[in-house]
């Protein structure tokens, strides 16, 4: 069976285009995250979302020292763009949407990154869970928003 293919959203093609000149400089996969984090920050509900959790810009101190903890997981890679964009089609697919948003570009990222992603977001001082019931409230509030 295949997957129709979902379009962007103008939003969700902000943070992949910005995702996508931030991941060949990425070190390790943690690195990788944070790059999401920063991009997804900038655009749509889940950059809405993450401003009014007080997200800033830059990223908190991680507190380890990167000579004492190694050099982190490996990258992903090239191929982490196109397996995070392939799956929030997934998302946006499965809720019959015209376009994928940029909530299903975060719920991507979850599924890719997973406790990376949350210590990513605890760094800098909120959770996968207080993210998400802020996006619920947001998306009850404005439903057609990307």
């Amino acid at each position: 069976m295949t997957q129709r293919h979902t379009p962007l959203s103008q939003d969700a093609a902000l943070v992949v285009a910005l995702a996508g000149t931030a991941m060949p400089f990425a070190h390790s996969a943690e690195d990788e995250a944070e790059r999401w984090l920063r991009a997804l920050r900038l655009h749509g509900q889940v950059g809405a979302a993450l401003q009014s959790l007080g997200v800033g810009e830059a990223p908190l101190a991680t507190g380890g020292d990167p000579e004492q903890d190694g050099p982190g997981t490996p990258p992903m890679g090239a191929d982490v763009l196109d397996e995070v964009t392939r799956r929030a089609g997934g998302f946006a697919a499965a809720r019959e949407a015209e376009t994928v948003g940029t909530p299903d570009l975060l719920f991507a990222v979850f599924e890719v990154y997973d406790k990376l992603f949350d210590r990513v977001l605890y760094l800098r001082g909120t959770s996968r869970e207080e993210l998400t019931e802020r996006l619920e409230g947001a998306s009850a509030r404005h439903p057609t928003q990307g």
